[in-house]
């Protein structure tokens, strides 16, 4: 009841320091959300995101003074935010000093007045300064703000509080489907709009459908409500993020036109659990959902809730149809506990879809689930089949990774399945729409592609903490993994290492041989030998290599054009190895001394680390002489040619992966002067995990489940939206699904991404039959472009085709796809 919250609004605000109040209300197809945390709320961080980190190439002596940055990378600042300055060369007193700053264009900002400073010489990092922002609100009724997910806020705002008069005045929510309730509902909400100060115009059609649905409730909207009712209590008590200011309304009033045809006993209770289902959306649509066969792929974050809102919508539960089918091969980490909610402690290690079915059964012990832990794959194309896809309804994804989203989607667009895809990463979220015939598919569009770190920068010229973690997991690869698997590998091709040292003595090239040799004379055998090697590594690694980098470039070495080569972004390194801290073990250890070498630096930043190193006659010799020695010594025994790689797992803390990680990492940051990262950060960095948390994934599983619902109703394309949303700014973005694109060939004929041509194989069906088969069927001569050998188990083949240009020296004309099945699957009535 409204007026108890009010009530409760008041009292929370007149406290001192305040009390936050949050109020979360779901009446039928619509929702709303209310948020008041006093007269004034300080936000410590606005965003969340990452403090921004700019390079320098320029700054002016002016006013006022123009910072400018490297070529290529946008600053993406706003006017008014504050920057931090160090390491600028020249116009030292910058370093320290912080300033608000005017954007001038994407590769500029000013910084106020620079002219009695001394001149920029080169260098420089601009580091954006996190700053308090103070937030205002007002008790309910109060002016606030109002915001709406897909109609005008105020109507729905109006609608919903004529309800709450109406609740108050009867003692009872009006009943499903009376007219009358409805007509004494549109006459408080013109009521409530003359004393509102914008006297917002009344939707009779919104009024109506809320009075008809008010007793209804969708779980599907409470839990995307939820979600973000759940992330402004905490920013309330943490103050990071931004709060709601102060309403928010979601509705559902999309699903509503298709259901005006509907009679008033479609939304009747009838005594089971989906009652307030059922008053929302109709039996109909229900038994639709009850008989709806749906595949799920991927049960982590997102898994969870859909599985819940599966078995809360009743999908899979029908009689003699519906099955939901679930897959993910992962097994249950400890981290994965906070935001998996179907999962416990003693579930961990046990496999995610099994334990997710079981919990999901516990919610509603009728829903039929089948449960996989195969990969979605080419590979397991046996198992997920067409057959499989085309006895789908739907295909729900909720993976982590834009690969399997692209190869899911294919399949779906092949079978001609309607796929809804999901996503989250920290407080940002997605939810797409796919289908067939109405919309273009997830393939349609292209993200741009991620950043990769240049070679030459991961190998000489670090700049930012990033690039010493991914240097470090890059070694943890090579000295744990990729050398142990290859050294395997060798002795299981060359059983004997006198047989490797007769083949290379008499002149055979063994690939790999003198890297593997290598390995087994330094191979340490016993503890002091690892300490050793140790020693020895970390000599290599953090004085030798800085030392041959200044051998190579020395610190006061130019460019062409003059300027230094020692400048932003590139840091010269400077070994510091102080004896004191070096372990008394070491002591006996006999470091190699630096000898300069001719090897050359790459410094092109387009450049891909080598696939293969050249082999000298010096390194053929000294590997002849490391394996006889290692021959003699009994060190080349069968049990001293197997290693164990070891995998890298960042869940297992006592396994020591992440502690050299960060020890590697820092150790380099340290020599290039990087600010340093702590374990939690490289865990997160190295580990590539992506940022998760529950109130996102609530939110955006609850949203799939809306258009879950359009999609089974088979609504019209502009009944769909896809979602963009942002719980800590807060933002929630919804636009129309992108329709799909039909391509014309020529003389009428055209086709989407959702045609196909097929042709039924017959016996000594040749290349030349095929394509008369095409001229025949669609009056069109068209050119291969690929074929696809199929295995011995597949019924067809997939063709990419393209149309001849009606003059030559035209491009060729786009076509379909054209699937060619073989004779053993033809159909002879096609021909």
């Amino acid at each position: 009841i409204l007026s108890l919250q009010k009530k409760i609004n008041d009292f929370c605000h007149a406290q001192q320091p305040p009390i936050k109040f949050i109020s979360a209300d779901v009446y039928g197809i619509c929702s709303r959300l209310f948020c008041d945390f006093g007269d004034e709320f300080e936000v410590l961080d606005t965003t969340g995101e990452e403090p921004k980190e700019i390079f320098i190439s320029n700054i002016t002596q002016s006013n006022p003074g123009i910072v400018t940055c490297l070529e290529n990378h946008p600053h993406r600042l706003e006017t008014g935010q504050f920057l931090t300055f160090r390491e600028v060369n020249g116009m030292s007193c910058l370093n320290g000093s912080t300033h608000q700053i005017t954007v001038v264009s994407p590769y500029s900002f000013s910084i106020g007045n620079t002219s009695d400073m001394e001149p920029y010489l080169h260098g420089g990092i601009a580091v954006q300064v996190k700053t308090p922002k103070m937030f205002y609100f007002v008790s309910v009724f109060g002016k606030t703000r109002f915001f709406s997910v897909n109609s005008a806020p105020l109507q729905i705002h109006v609608a919903m509080l004529a309800l709450n008069h109406f609740e108050e005045n009867f003692g009872r929510m009006p009943n499903i489907g009376c007219h009358q309730d409805a007509e004494e509902m549109l006459k408080l909400a013109m009521s409530i709009s003359e004393t509102l100060e914008n006297k917002p115009q009344v939707n009779g059609d919104i009024v109506k459908w809320l009075s008809r649905t008010a007793r209804g409730f969708l779980a599907p909207l409470a839990a995307a409500v939820g979600g973000v009712a759940s992330q402004e209590v905490l920013k309330a008590v943490t103050g990071k993020f931004s709060p709601l200011q102060q309403w928010l309304y979601i509705d559902m009033l999309d699903i509503v036109t298709p259901l005006e045809k509907m009679g008033s006993e479609e939304f009747l209770p009838r005594g089971d659990r989906y009652d307030a289902l059922r008053a929302c959306i109709g039996e109909s649509l229900c038994q639709k959902l009850h008989d709806l066969n749906v595949f799920l792929v991927g049960c982590g974050a997102i898994g969870c809730e859909m599985l819940k809102n599966f078995a809360l919508l009743g999908v899979g539960t029908g009689q003699d149809k519906g099955l939901v089918t679930i897959t993910d091969p992962d097994l249950i980490e400890k981290s994965n506990l906070n935001r998996q909610f179907l999962f416990r402690p003693h579930h961990i290690q046990k496999p995610k879809s099994y334990t997710a079915a079981e919990a999901t059964l516990n919610i509603n012990p009728c829903l039929k689930i089948d449960s996989y832990i195969n990969k979605v794959c080419p590979a397991t194309e046996n198992t997920y089949s067409d057959e499989f896809y085309t006895g789908q309804d739907v295909i729900v994804t909720a993976l982590d990774n834009v690969e399997a989203r692209r190869y899911i989607d294919s399949r779906c667009v092949a079978n001609l399945r309607p796929l809804i895809d999901s996503g989250t990463m920290g407080t940002k979220g997605h939810t797409e729409v796919v289908v067939p015939h109405l919309t273009e598919s997830y393939n349609s569009h292209r993200d741009p592609p991620e950043e990769e770190i240049p070679f030459c920068t991961l190998k000489s010229f670090p700049a930012a903490i990033e690039h010493t973690i991914q240097w470090a997991r890059d070694k943890f690869e090579s000295l744990f993994s990729h050398k142990p698997s290859l050294f395997n590998k060798f002795w299981q091709t060359y059983p004997s290492a006198e047989e490797v040292l007769q083949r290379i003595k008499s002149g055979e090239s063994l690939e790999g041989c003198f890297h593997v040799i290598k390995t087994l004379s330094r191979r340490p055998r016993n503890w002091t030998q690892c300490v050793e090697l140790a020693r020895v590594k970390f000599e290599k690694y953090f004085s030798h290599k800085a030392l041959q980098l200044l051998h190579s470039f020395p610190l006061d070495t130019r460019l062409k054009d003059g300027s230094l080569f020692w400048q932003s972004p590139k840091r010269p390194p400077f070994p510091d190895l102080s004896e004191e801290t070096i372990l008394k073990i070491t002591s006996s250890v006999k470091v190699p001394e630096f000898r300069p070498s001719n090897k050359v630096v790459q410094t092109d930043e387009t450049a891909r680390k080598p696939d293969h190193i050249p082999v000298s006659s010096e390194d053929e010799r000294n590997a002849i002489f490391q394996l006889e020695k290692s021959i003699l010594s009994n060190e080349a025994l069968q049990n001293d040619l197997q290693m164990k790689p070891i995998s890298f797992e960042k869940d297992d803390d006592s396994n020591g992966h992440i502690d050299f990680i960060t020890a590697a990492s820092n150790l380099r940051a340290k020599m290039y002067n990087i600010e340093p990262a702590d374990r939690f950060k490289t865990k997160r960095i190295a580990g590539k995990i992506i940022p998760a948390i529950a109130t996102a994934t609530a939110a955006v599983s609850g949203l799939v489940a809306l258009e879950l619902i359009k999609v089974v109703g088979g609504y019209p394309a502009d009944a769909y939206k896809n979602c963009f949303l942002n719980l800590a700014i807060p933002i929630m973005v919804f636009t129309e699904t992108a329709k799909v694109r039909r391509t014309e060939i020529r003389n009428g004929i055209s086709f989407t991404i959702w045609d196909r041509w097929t042709i039924y194989g017959k016996e000594d069906f040749t290349l030349l039959d095929f394509i008369n088969a095409v001229r025949v069927r669609y009056q069109r001569v068209f050119l291969m472009q690929k074929l696809v050998k199929p295995s011995a188990d597949k019924k067809y083949v997939d063709l990419t085709v393209s149309f001849a240009p009606e003059t030559d020296g035209d491009e060729d004309l786009p076509g379909p796809p054209v699937r060619y099945y073989f004779l053993s699957w033809r159909k002879p009535e096609e021909w």
